[in-house]
């Protein structure tokens, strides 16, 4: 049966989704006029809630959990080098510099498909 955590797992993978395609899309270009550091936020928080999620979805033997853990580490590095070069932790190359805005909304669109997904994969 489907828990809340479920839902809210649903819930937050389509707004992050959708935070990403729409300015790729060329829909709500507002968005492109967030800070980098904003999103460098958003990117670690929700790697680090699809982490949760993944552990949950291992504990159910399932192998998709697997595969949203590998993203969410993926993930969770893209948006936590920053944020500690932010604080003065680690060396020049955690800026991550290179990564445009592009690159943060193809990792939000695919962040919000693994966390869609283990709405329902937390439950097998």
């Amino acid at each position: 049966m489907m828990q809340a955590r479920d839902w809210i797992s649903g819930i937050v993978g389509t707004i992050i989704f959708l935070l990403g395609l729409m300015p790729l899309m060329g829909k709500f270009t507002f968005l492109n006029n967030l800070p980098v550091s904003l999103l460098t936020w958003i990117v670690a928080g929700a790697g680090f809630y699809l982490m949760v999620n993944s552990v949950v979805e291992i504990t159910n033997s399932n192998i998709v959990g697997w595969w949203s853990f590998g993203v969410a580490v993926t993930v969770l590095i893209i948006g936590l080098f920053p944020l500690l070069h932010s604080f003065g932790i680690g060396p020049a190359w955690f800026q991550f510099k290179w990564l445009g805005r592009s690159v943060y909304n193809v990792v939000f669109v695919i962040e919000g498909i693994f966390l869609m997904i283990a709405t329902f994969a937390m439950e097998l």
